[in-house]
C-alpha cells in the first residue's frame, strides 16, 4: 500500500482497563482496523490523564496505575477512516474519538508485500 499526502489521523482514547468481550479494547480495535484494510494502528500509553469523569488516572498511584489511559492512532486516507467510524460506534462506549487531517510525508513498511518481514539489507 502507498500512502503519501493528504489522509486523515483518527484517534481513539479509551482506558486500560475497557474490554470488548473479555478482551482488551484497545486490542480490539487494533484487530478489526487490520481486518478493514487500514494503513496501520498503533497504541500509545499515556502516563497520567482524566477524561469525561474528572478522575485522574495516573501511573505514580499504584491502585490507579491498572486504568492508565490509552491511544489507539490510525492513519489513512479519508475515504478508509470514514468507512470504520461504525465499526467505532459498535465498540466505544466510553471515550473520545476525534478526527484531524494530516499529511503523510513517508509511509514505508518493514516487510514484504505479504506483510512478513523481509531479510536484512532487502530493497522495499
Amino acid at each position: 500500500m502507498r500512502l503519501t499526502g493528504s489522509a486523515v489521523r483518527l484517534t481513539v482514547y479509551v482506558g486500560e482497563s475497557d474490554t470488548w468481550h473479555h478482551k482488551p479494547l484497545y486490542t480490539e480495535i487494533v484487530h478489526r482496523a487490520h481486518h478493514a484494510g487500514l494503513a496501520g494502528a498503533s497504541v500509545f500509553r499515556g502516563i497520567e490523564g482524566f477524561g469525561a469523569s474528572s478522575l485522574i488516572h495516573t501511573s505514580r498511584l499504584l491502585s490507579l496505575s491498572e486504568d492508565l489511559p490509552l491511544a489507539v492512532v490510525i492513519v489513512d486516507d479519508e475515504a478508509h477512516i470514514r468507512a470504520f467510524l461504525p465499526e467505532l460506534d459498535e465498540l466505544v462506549t466510553e471515550g473520545l474519538v476525534t478526527l484531524d487531517t494530516c499529511e503523510v510525508i513517508r509511509y514505508i513498511g518493514r516487510g514484504n508485500e505479504t506483510g512478513h518481514p523481509g531479510q536484512p539489507g532487502e530493497q522495499q
